[in-house]
């Protein structure tokens, strides 16, 4: 499972990078049920490390690394991650400190991958 969820993991920096021009700088993800969490850390780049010194800043970034990136997944289904788990992506679910530059994404597949990755 340690594998798979490494790859994923891989997958997930190269669409951020490809779709909103740089990825985090690392990436874990777990497998549970159905859900691959995945945690990610240095989401930010220089200039939004700059714009988060305001509140109104902040609250802007926040909105685009939330609502932003579930559009984004609409607009371009992860179509590697699909391929790679042999699993329908469902639904996103993002959320971002901005201070600590700490994101969380859980993607939502139709099939139960930590039972199907158990043995990998």
């Amino acid at each position: 499972m340690k594998r798979m969820e490494a790859e994923f993991s891989n997958l997930v920096k190269a669409y951020r990078k490809k779709h909103m021009g740089k990825g985090p700088e690392r990436v874990t993800t777990t497998f549970c049920k159905c859900w691959a969490i995945c945690e990610m850390a240095g989401n930010l780049s220089p200039v939004e490390k700059f714009m988060a010194k305001t509140g109104d800043g902040r609250q802007m970034l926040r909105t685009a690394r939330t609502e932003m990136v579930k559009e984004i997944y609409k607009e371009h289904p992860p179509v590697e991650m699909e391929e790679l788990l042999g699993a329908k992506f469902v639904q996103l679910f993002v959320d971002i400190d901005i201070e600590q530059d700490i994101g969380m994404s859980i993607f939502v597949f139709d099939q139960d991958l930590e039972k199907k990755y158990k043995s990998i």
